[in-house]
């Protein structure tokens, strides 16, 4: 903006003489112009990249991405750039500021709404930019905003060998944010790619790797903003120890989950979409987090395991040689009933369910001479248990009972015997 310094008008009056000028009306045609030709050119690119995953540059509406303000932006700074050499158009000192915050306000939103897409801050801070994008243009139009830098400007104080003064940190804070964004932007589109076509194991790993690019364009983007601050890099050596000693002992537990969630993803020993039994709980893990892991059951309820847990313990994983699960329930008959076709009938109710696997067969076994009653244990096996266990259970338990009440087979039940004292028996005792 400082090449709009020259054309920024202070007095309202000055404006209003300068708006009604013909080379404003200039000037305003060119500017609709520009919106119509950047309305176009987005729609082609709409048009060529269709079905691609482009949300930040295009959003889900013509004009909703970055693409659009960008493009005007460009068209604007053109139009000024050719009409200028005939005749001044001070108006362009307003609609190039507003083009460069609508560009601005658009990439923060948009970056902000793919990296937190759940966050409940993202709101706070895209209100954040807004705000403070449309008050630097008020102050940069009404030409207040170089006597407020200059005045920031007086306010420093030296720390080590830099000196620093409240101008110079706003300006950090800003660079930080914006290469922030950047990085953000770049770390989303690099995920979507990698993990668009992912499926089972290279879905953990290319998670991995896009977490690792992430965090290091993060690192390094921090790394810029605090260079541009004009912080000398070298002094972080201290801070940087102050980190690693806090890591060594206050943060034991939490370094361990972050190596623990990278040694899961880059081993595979457990994917996404894997089902575990840990610590009791059974379901799908639905997602593997650099410091935790979450596993869904299958009844909806979300566990969140910390990584280090799924190293230091026993972890049952059904899915990661054969996704095949054996069942089993128990049957009890009176002991004079017919075995054989107690056998039989118990397997018929198991073969009976498509999801009962045909190899290995379902069985039946006398396992047992109960107390009330001759007890089977009926084993099976299923492929899909994801699909759930309880159903299919419940389902032949009740085969089951049919075809033995269809069959006259009795289904035994607890047999007590209880000795009632008479009270004229109790006092003749005493």
């Amino acid at each position: 903006m400082a090449g709009m310094n020259n054309t920024a008008l202070v007095h309202p009056m000055a404006w209003a003489e300068a708006i009604y000028r013909s080379e404003s009306l200039w000037a305003l045609g060119a500017f609709a112009g520009c919106l119509v030709l950047a309305w176009l050119m987005t729609w082609g690119v709409r048009r060529v990249f269709n079905g691609q995953e482009l949300s930040i540059l295009l959003g889900r509406k013509l004009v909703d991405g970055v693409l659009f303000p960008v493009l005007l932006l460009g068209l604007t700074f053109v139009a000024r750039t050719v009409l200028t050499q005939q005749q001044p158009a001070p108006l362009f000192a307003i609609l190039l500021p507003v083009c460069i915050s609508l560009a601005v306000i658009r990439l923060g939103v948009k970056v902000l709404q793919v990296a937190f897409a759940q966050a409940p801050f993202v709101r706070v801070l895209e209100r954040t930019i807004s705000w403070l994008a449309w008050g630097t243009v008020v102050l940069w139009v009404t030409g207040v905003l170089p006597l407020v830098l200059h005045e920031l400007d007086q306010i420093s104080w030296k720390v080590g060998g830099s000196v620093l003064s409240v101008r110079t940190l706003i300006e950090g804070a800003l660079t930080a944010g914006a290469v922030l964004i950047v990085a953000l932007w770049v770390s989303a589109a690099i995920e979507a790619r990698l993990l668009k076509s992912a499926t089972g194991s290279d879905l953990s790993l290319r998670k991995v790797i896009s977490n690792s690019v992430r965090a290091l364009l993060l690192f390094v983007g921090l790394l810029l903003a605090l260079s541009s601050v004009g912080i000398d890099l070298t002094a972080l050596s201290v801070l940087g120890g102050a980190v690693g000693v806090g890591i060594g002992f206050g943060l034991q537990k939490l370094a361990s989950n972050y190596v623990s969630g990278f040694v899961i993803l880059a081993e595979r020993s457990m994917r996404i979409g894997d089902m575990v039994l840990v610590d009791g709980f059974e379901g799908r893990i639905v997602d593997i987090k650099a410091r935790y892991t979450v596993i869904r059951a299958l009844n909806g309820r979300e566990s969140i395991v910390p990584n280090e847990f799924l190293i230091i313990n026993r972890v049952e994983n059904f899915t990661l040689m054969d996704p095949k699960l054996s069942q089993t329930t128990l049957v009890s008959v009176a002991y004079d009933s017919d075995v054989d076709l107690v056998r039989q009938l118990l397997v018929a109710a198991c073969e009976s369910q498509d999801r009962v696997l045909k190899d290995p067969a379902p069985n039946a076994f006398l396992s047992q001479f109960g107390a009330d009653g001759l007890e089977f244990t009926v084993s099976y096996w299923i492929g899909d248990p994801e699909n759930g266990q309880l159903a299919l259970r419940s389902t032949i338990n009740m085969l089951i009972l049919a075809a033995l009440r269809e069959h006259k087979i009795e289904i035994p039940y607890p047999q007590r015997v209880m000795h009632m004292v008479s009270p004229s028996s109790t006092a003749a005792t005493d």
